[in-house]
């Protein structure tokens, strides 16, 4: 493996003697001015009328904002309160060195992951994943419900808030104690659907990195086969807690990917410098995360979702710069208004993974209900999902087909944003002993398809 790790020591050094900044001076007199610049001298303009553009210089004059953007800014080490800054040459022989390709678990169940480029016709890598936190009986259904989706090549669990009767509380003992349940039962969930080597993604019960490295443990927990996460600080900055997880990450040997989530009404302010910034944070998860893959989640602050008009764009224009001009691998984690067993779900999830597939991201799907509600997640929205992107690259679809198909999408879900539908919750939508869809819910998929079908959504099969 070249890199990531890149220069890992550079990386700790420059944490602690960068240039000395405060976090609210990073905010509004770096970030803030330098981003509006690079929106004004690049000329970086939202059109609502193409979500999905076809503008390859679009997608160049975005990477090179970012470009200019990450090496003015930096990223911020809130801990100690300096800037870790890189030079043009730096960052070329990071991306230089990248390999484009890993592979993800092992035996039987394994699967590569590479790069996508624009309208590539190569299936994409499918991560499924609620997303959400759910009771402690049925983490080990719920996630032998998504591990056993066919066109799954990997999976994240769903989060515990409590184990054994007690809360789980970051920084607590029981913390420690919830996370190595977690391991326990995610690697048990596995070998019950007979998928004992595919690529797991834990732990998200393990906020603190004490709890991260409890959790590695080949022989009962995080192998190193499986991929573990180093999170950003919005917007652009990283602390000591994370830090520690991506050094134990790297020596302990797994896979590294880069949580990265800009927000569309913070300081990125609109589309424009959202996108700038999500192409600056896989910058930023290439060397201060160290990141094997990235999972990219821009979303509304209002609304809580990224299946918006101009969060489709975000997505569309920050996958088109990074395939154009990277060989970085980036999964785009789907965030829907609606909820479980509702039409609009179905065609949110279809909305975000046509974007997605068609602009050269791989996919995580879905969040749905707003990521705020436990236990309102199924393999249903994820199985949509990654049908419909799989369907898109075997099909062929370019960016135009895509855009066409979005802009109706749009007309039926769009308006529902802001009072979507929360749906039912996973014991509503699935027979829990038998990890198996409800009619219902299975009625309304078979019926949703044959809609999406007649407005050009394509399928697998």
């Amino acid at each position: 493996m070249v890199t990531p790790p890149w220069r890992i020591n550079e990386i700790l050094d420059r944490a602690e003697t960068g240039p000395v900044c405060l976090e609210k001076d990073f905010d509004l007199k770096i970030l803030v001015p330098e981003l509006r610049r690079v929106i004004k001298d690049y000329d970086i303009q939202f059109d609502p009328l193409t979500p999905v553009p076809s503008d390859n210089s679009l997608a160049d004059s975005m990477w090179n904002a970012a470009m200019d953007l990450y090496l003015e800014v930096g990223t911020l080490c809130t801990d100690t309160h300096r800037r870790i800054i890189f030079t043009e040459d730096e960052i070329k022989e990071a991306l230089g060195n990248f390999p484009g390709k890993f592979t993800f678990g092992y035996g039987c169940d394994s699967r590569e992951i590479t790069n996508r480029q624009i309208e590539d016709t190569k299936r994409p890598f499918c991560m499924l994943s609620p997303d959400i936190t759910c009771d402690e009986d049925l983490f080990v259904p719920m996630s032998m419900a998504y591990l056993q989706e066919p066109l799954a090549d990997g999976v994240c669990a769903p989060i515990l808030d409590e184990i054994e009767g007690m809360p789980i509380r970051s920084g607590y003992p029981t913390e420690v104690k919830g996370s190595v349940a977690h391991a326990m039962m995610f690697r048990e969930a596995a070998r019950r659907v007979g998928r004992p080597g595919i690529f797991l993604k834990s732990v998200g019960t393990a906020e603190s990195d004490a709890a991260q490295i409890a959790a590695s443990n080949p022989e009962w927990g995080e192998r190193l086969t499986d991929g573990r996460f180093v999170a950003s600080v919005t917007e652009l900055k990283i602390n000591n807690s994370l830090l520690n997880k991506m050094v134990h990450f790297h020596t302990y040997g797994c896979f590294v990917g880069a949580l990265t989530g800009p927000i569309l009404g913070g300081y990125t302010g609109g589309a424009e410098g959202t996108a700038i910034v999500g192409i600056a944070y896989h910058i930023q998860g290439l060397l201060v995360n160290q990141a094997h893959f990235q999972n990219y989640f821009p979303f509304h602050l209002k609304h809580t979702c990224n299946t918006t008009r101009e969060l489709l764009w975000v997505i569309s224009t920050t996958y088109q710069a990074l395939a154009r001009n990277s060989n970085l691998i980036s999964t785009s984690n789907g965030f829907t208004a609606a909820g479980p067993c509702t039409p609009m779900v179905l065609k949110e999830a279809a909305a975000h993974s046509l974007v997605s597939v068609v602009s050269g991201g791989n996919l995580w799907e879905i969040a749905v209900a707003k990521n705020k509600h436990k236990n309102y997640a199924t393999p249903m929205e994820a199985r949509m999902a990654v049908e419909v992107g799989c369907g898109a690259a075997k099909e062929k679809y370019s960016r135009e087909d895509v855009n066409e198909i979005i802009l109706n999408l749009l007309k039926m879900y769009e308006d529902k944003i802001p009072d979507a539908p929360l749906g039912k919750n996973f014991r509503e939508c699935y027979d829990i002993r038998k990890c198996k869809p409800s009619t219902e819910y299975m009625n309304l998929y078979k019926n949703s398809k044959k809609e999406l079908i007649d407005y050009g959504v394509p399928f697998i099969y």
